[in-house]
Parts: C-alpha cells; sequence; structure tokens
C-alpha cells in the first residue's frame, strides 16, 4: 500500500490522542515507525470467554505517575502475537483493536496490551496506523497541540 504523501498529515513524534472506543479521552504517545503494531499500557489484564468469542478486560491509565482518570475496558481479543521489545525481549501479547483520533480523523490500531510503567509514553503508535494517512516529523512534537489540563484549586478557607 502506498501512501500520497501529499494527502497525509503531519504529525510530530510524540502527540497527544483520543481512544473514543475505550473511553481514553486523552494519552500522550509516541509515534514509532520502528514499530509494526501500536502498544497500550495495559495493567490488571484478565481473559475472559464468553459466548464463545475471547475477550479481554484490562485498565488503562492515561496519564503518567497518576492513577487518575483511570479507565476499565472490555474488548474481544483480535490475535496474539509474538513482540519483540526494544531490548531484544520476546512475549506474547494479547492484541485488540483500538480506535486512535489524531488530528481529528480516526484510524483502526492493531494494538499490544503490555506493561509499560517504565516506559516514557503510556502509548506507542506504530507504523501500521501511521500509514493510514499520517507522516512523522522525527523533529517535531505536539503538531495537534497539547491535552486540556483541568486545574483543579484548592479552597484554603479563604474567598
Amino acid at each position: 500500500m502506498q501512501t500520497d504523501f501529499h494527502s497525509s498529515t503531519i504529525a510530530g513524534w510524540r502527540e497527544w490522542v483520543s481512544l473514543p472506543g475505550i473511553g481514553v479521552p486523552w494519552i500522550k504517545a509516541k509515534l514509532d515507525t520502528g514499530a509494526r503494531s501500536s502498544a497500550l499500557h495495559a495493567f490488571d489484564v484478565e481473559e475472559l470467554r464468553r459466548d464463545g468469542v475471547d475477550l479481554v478486560r484490562f485498565r488503562v491509565r492515561p496519564w503518567q505517575k497518576s492513577e487518575r482518570d483511570s479507565v476499565e475496558v472490555e474488548c474481544p481479543v483480535h490475535d496474539r502475537r509474538l513482540v519483540r521489545s526494544s531490548s531484544g525481549h520476546s512475549e506474547e501479547r494479547i492484541v485488540v483493536l483500538v480506535e486512535v483520533e489524531l488530528f481529528g480523523r480516526t484510524v483502526i490500531a492493531e494494538t499490544t496490551l503490555s506493561n509499560r510503567d517504565q516506559m516514557g509514553f503510556r502509548m506507542l503508535i506504530g507504523r501500521e496506523a501511521l500509514r493510514q494517512g499520517f507522516v512523522v516529523d522525527p523533529g517535531e512534537s505536539f503538531l495537534g497541540g497539547r491535552a486540556p489540563r483541568v486545574i483543579r484549586r484548592r479552597n484554603r478557607g479563604r474567598e
């Protein structure tokens, strides 16, 4: 499949994305053309079988070093893959289909579930998702803007 460069959206090497199908309004993602599939930080992963369908239930924490806005997700298992990490370690991972919204465009990403607690990004978007209309400029970041942050002020007894 050849991508028309002129109709592609230029994105930075890191962007804020939304995962509307699983209820994650914002998550910081690394756009990685060196990775085939995408990866999402997931914990409390539990495999289920209902009505003959393989499902997976897991939790997502979209913010680094925070439990705020944690989301529980249940979706069908799309596949299982042997994935080799950047450190060379191979492991079998569950693959799910996730809607990724970037620059107002939604693409479907084959996404592996893994513990990314020690990684700099909660999500990695691989080239299979990116080839659906994105070109990555490695010298740019957050071309789609920053995630809106709600600033919560504490009432310290003052009016």
